[in-house]
């Protein structure tokens, strides 16, 4: 296994080596400036569940990106998988809205306020809003592609079976998964319990339908037949 590491890294100012770069399963973490502030924004704001959650998207999403030729920036890839799942419980907006959104809105503001080009926030928020979607975010840039593969491995097990059981050891012990799979579904209701219409048409429907009693989604058939055309 090739274990959690670090290397040296230099310091313009001080002239001094100094140990930085994290590296789990082959994969090394962003050491910018933007990136460490993620971090830490992540850790103050949100829990140990959607962290550990938001690195191994990371870190999924990255392996998944080699295995499948893509070059995604690893900052702006970081960025994305820290904040994509930030609106569960920090809504960004007073106005009720997609999680995803939340999320992504999250991130744009954060880039922007770093310098960062309207280019770059764009990727990112369209990577996080985009990362629940089944089919298209994996057609598109290799940001967005990646962060939803990682999503994918992490959360449904996709392409687990095509990565090295050391390299998924490492990155479930750097950033366990604990009761994850009844943890995450509770957080979905918790985050979507309370706005359960920005739920329609997606896959978060599911998670609502099947944990709150009486709720059920209004199917596209019906919106259609309860419209106000006549025919």
């Amino acid at each position: 296994m090739e274990g959690r590491t670090h290397r040296p890294f230099y310091n313009i100012d001080t002239g001094k080596c100094r140990t930085m770069t994290e590296i789990i399963a082959g994969v090394e973490i962003p050491e910018t400036r933007a990136a460490a502030e993620a971090t830490r924004f992540i850790r103050e704001t949100t829990n140990p569940l959607i962290f550990h959650h938001s690195r191994r998207v990371f870190l999924f999403g990255t392996l998944e990106a080699r295995e499948r030729g893509l070059q995604p920036d690893p900052e702006l890839l970081y960025i994305s998988a820290l904040f994509h799942d930030t609106g569960l419980l920090t809504p960004f907006s007073d106005v009720e809205q997609r999680f995803e959104l939340d999320g992504a809105d999250h991130a744009r503001k954060f880039l922007l306020d770093r310098g960062f080009s309207d280019a770059a926030a764009e990727v990112v928020w369209t990577a996080i809003a985009l990362h629940t979607t089944p089919g298209i975010p994996g057609r598109m840039g290799d940001e967005v592609a990646s962060t939803n593969f990682g999503v994918l491995t992490d959360v449904v097990g996709l392409g687990l079976d095509g990565l090295a059981p050391d390299q998924v050891e490492e990155i479930t012990a750097a950033h366990p998964r604990g009761d994850f799979k009844n943890e995450f579904l509770r957080a979905f209701v918790d985050g979507l319990g309370h706005r359960p219409d920005t739920t329609y048409g997606t896959v978060n429907a599911d998670v609502l339908e099947h944990f709150v009693p009486g709720f059920r989604s209004i199917s596209m058939v019906e919106r259609i037949m309860g419209s106000a055309w006549s025919a």
